[in-house]
């Protein structure tokens, strides 16, 4: 089955185009100079030599069924120990000689090697290899997600054998079920003989921590809050046996946004010790056989790598905790936390930053029931102790849009974007203020009237803000009521003048939101709505529908007897169709303090749970700074009206990005 990239839509594997857009299923457009006859499965463009080919992260491993693969129930019982399918952990991955450069990897021939695979060295046993390859079928449903999708809501309930999913990918499966994006997701995913081929996100081309690490501009708060990332995910990693992911600084990579992330899994065997020196840069990976047992002094010890290796100078407090760690004076991540809420203290006296004391949300460390299934390492905990950190803005993007739709003759519905940004940089220091104000209305009532109502409404919520919003301060709630009375009041007024009466009354729903840095507030009236997505939450419906049936629930009414009323999506409230008496708006305050995408939509966009339902496809990706919010709003759209079409659809996107106010 092939997925359209334009709509999504499933097409036989036989079809050339998308039998429901068009879109070609064999080439694509080049990102950089437009070129639309690409083969999907070429690496570069032919025109500008751009790479523009779908490039993924390759790990070929043994399958060491005799060894467990964390403390997570892929170990076998006694009487498997014999079994005369069981391979060695020490015994070596005899893959030079089998796989050459440019060949395939599987047998479908998709995926394609881009790097020459390493020979076996003299001094250590090579158990698996990462490396670059291309999917040479981009647009192909991989086999896992065939497995996955028929498994529903228990991913990892069948046994290896059953699912055909190899062990390694289900450590890659459980963490991505649990939210956990440090780690890299899963694509695709087999076993091949005695080997299991893993493939994944490719991150090859992150940002090394090391590099940001050695930067002269880069704080000790900074420094601070990545080694308090590390400690949350020592104890995500430590109940699979997965701590030698953090020991390999080629491994520790740093995503868009300078938050710490893997480039791949390592699992630890149960004497394990990996060296913590970075290795030669290189787009092939090997991992080899460690000896020592693993403790918490490794971390200490990576620490001391990145010093040493960015030749930066250590802090007092810092030198002494690496000291009490390599002495064994701190022998839990409960105590290294505890100590480095102690330096966060410390030096916000010291350069009267703006970073509260470390705190945590959880403090517990999830247990692993053991079990002969590896199955069961799906149930750990996805509330890790986090650091709660004064946050800053660093960018502020927007994009609009409306549409008529494809059953109305005229569009009601208006929007109004306002966007201040005032940026100070300076070689130590970057500071950015936003101020934004984002008006969207849904009109109604009689021939032009929800035009009028609509458009006198934003415009008059604009005129209202500019003279009453302080610069660098939102308005208070009294303040942004006082705004929406009055577009009210211009819209009754206008229609007490044409005498208007009935459902002549012309009237607009409203959803208004207004950012002041981190700050946000969003006042509305009706049942136009706002969406906040984040990475940690995902979806969330913000404002609450003024409308009947919600109102029964309010009341206590069941949600399946109030939407069963004729009535249930009547208004309840509006502005314009009676005085500033009749209507409540609701005003709310949130803080942004992680990336947040929010969304302003009229209801032809969110009828029928459409963005409920579509929200990781057309929402989530958008979360990203390399993703062009223009083009995710007409995809909105475009979405709107093949599964709505019936009513105006409009949409406005904000994508606001935060990091942690680590000034010195």
């Amino acid at each position: 089955m092939l997925i359209c990239p334009q709509c999504k839509f499933e097409n036989p594997n036989s079809n050339k185009f998308c039998q429901k857009c068009g879109t070609s299923l064999t080439h694509k457009v080049c990102p950089e100079c437009s070129t639309d006859d690409v083969p999907v499965n070429a690496l570069s463009c032919h025109n500008c030599g751009t790479e523009c080919g779908t490039v993924f992260w390759a790990i070929i491993a043994k399958d060491t069924t005799e060894e467990t693969v964390g403390d997570v129930g892929v170990e076998g019982d006694e009487g498997d120990e014999g079994d005369e399918g069981a391979i060695s952990s020490l015994s070596p991955l005899p893959l030079s000689s089998q796989i050459a450069l440019g060949s395939y990897l599987d047998s479908q021939e998709r995926y394609q090697l881009l790097d020459p695979l390493p020979a076996q060295t003299e001094t250590a046993i090579v158990t698996d290899v990462g490396v670059r390859v291309l999917d040479c079928q981009p647009y192909q449903i991989s086999p896992i997600d065939a497995i996955l999708a028929s498994q529903q809501s228990d991913l990892l309930t069948p046994s290896v054998e059953e699912s055909g999913i190899p062990r390694l990918a289900k450590l890659y499966i459980a963490l991505q079920s649990e939210g956990q994006r440090e780690i890299p997701p899963i694509h695709d995913a087999w076993q091949q003989g005695d080997m299991q081929v893993v493939i994944i996100e490719d991150r090859s081309n992150w940002q090394h921590l090391l590099e940001l690490w050695q930067e002269e501009t880069t704080s000790s708060l900074k420094i601070l809050h990545w080694c308090y990332e590390m400690t949350q995910l020592w104890a995500l990693l430590e109940p699979i046996n997965c701590r030698q992911s953090l020991l390999d600084l080629s491994n520790l990579r740093l995503d868009e946004d300078q938050t710490l992330a893997l480039q791949r899994l390592y699992v630890e065997s149960s004497n394990s010790q990996p060296a913590t020196e970075s290795p030669e840069d290189a787009q092939v990976q090997i991992s080899v056989i460690p000896e020592e047992p693993l403790t918490i002094q490794a971390l200490g010890r990576v620490w001391q790598g990145l010093f040493r290796q960015s030749q930066r100078t250590q802090f007092g407090s810092v030198v002494q905790m690496l000291g009490d760690l390599e002495v064994g004076k701190i022998e839990t991540i409960a105590q290294l936390r505890s100590r480095l809420e102690e330096i966060s203290i410390e030096l916000e006296a010291l350069v009267t930053a703006t970073l509260p004391p470390i705190k945590e949300i959880n403090t517990a460390v999830p247990i692993i029931p053991q079990s002969d299934e590896p199955e069961d390492i799906i149930s750990f905990a996805n509330d890790m102790p986090t650091v709660v950190l004064a946050m800053q803005l660093s960018s502020l993007e927007d994009a609009g849009r409306t549409d008529v739709g494809r059953q109305r003759h005229h569009n009601e519905d208006y929007l109004g974007i306002e966007t201040k940004i005032h940026k100070l940089e300076l070689p130590k220091s970057r500071v950015l203020e936003g101020h934004g104000l984002y008006i969207l209305c849904d009109g109604m009532g009689g021939h032009a009237g929800g035009e009028i109502a609509s458009e006198l409404a934003v415009n008059t919520l604009r005129q209202y803000f500019q003279e009453h919003w302080i610069a660098n301060q939102l308005p208070t709630e009294e303040s942004i009521r006082e705004g929406v009375y009055l577009a009210n009041e211009a819209i009754y007024k206008l229609n007490q003048q044409d005498a208007r009466s009935g459902v002549g009354r012309m009237g607009t729903t409203l959803v208004m939101l207004l950012i002041q840095d981190t700050q946000a507030a969003v006042a509305h009236v009706g049942d136009s709505r706002l969406y906040r997505v984040t990475r940690k939450q995902g979806l969330e419906q913000v404002t609450v529908d003024h409308e009947v049936g919600q109102r029964e629930i309010n009341r206590g009414v069941e949600a399946s007897i109030a939407y069963a009323r004729p009535d249930a999506y009547q208004l309840t409230q509006a502005l314009g169709p009676r005085d500033e008496n009749s209507i409540d708006p609701d005003v709310g305050f949130f803080d942004i303090n992680e990336d947040t995408l929010l969304l302003l939509a009229s209801d032809g966009l969110s009828d029928n749970d459409l963005l409920e339902t579509h929200w990781q496809t057309h929402l989530e990706p958008l979360l990203s700074s390399g993703a062009n919010l223009e083009r995710g709003v007409a995809d909105l759209i475009d979405l709107a009206n093949q599964h709505n079409g019936h009513d105006n659809i409009t949409g406005i996107l904000i994508r606001a990005k935060v990091r942690p106010n680590l000034e010195s």
